[in-house]
């Protein structure tokens, strides 16, 4: 592991899924990894828009995310929601076609179509999609 560097995508935006990616981000940290989380490591777009309009704010996320991205060995795209969160989709296309290794992790039940997710998301991925926290370092490793 030693040097590698995971960028955490995912969706950030409730209580539950900020925590859920805060505990994730510590056990990768504990576990011998950095991370970029962009909850934490990143802009958050409301503190942004207080001081420029909302296409600059959302320009500079954008590009510091992609910079921040372009630096990372893995990509961990945390699939729960309903669906998977349109931001960490464009993130994980961006890591497959930069040749970063991208990982799923899904602990979520619910699916795209008939038990399976969207074929393009899951290409991506190479087909590697954990269901636990374990099984995640276990693929990584």
């Amino acid at each position: 592991m030693g040097n590698k560097r995971i960028y955490i995508a995912g969706p950030l935006f409730s209580q539950a899924e900020l925590e859920f990616n805060d505990k994730l981000n510590n056990l990768l940290i504990k576990s011998g990894f950095s991370t970029f989380l962009p909850q934490k490591d990143g802009y958050e777009l409301s503190d942004l828009v207080k001081d420029s309009n909302p296409h600059d704010a959302s320009t500079l996320i954008f590009n510091f995310d992609l910079e921040e991205l372009k630096k990372s060995d893995i990509l961990v795209f945390i699939m729960d929601g309903r669906v998977p969160d349109e931001g960490a989709c464009v993130e994980v296309g961006i890591a497959y076609a930069l040749g970063i290794e991208c990982y799923g992790l899904k602990t979520d039940t619910r699916s795209f179509i008939h038990s399976q997710d969207n074929p393009m998301i899951i290409g991506s991925l190479k087909g590697r999609v954990a269901h636990s926290f374990e099984e995640l370092l276990s693929l990584i490793n």
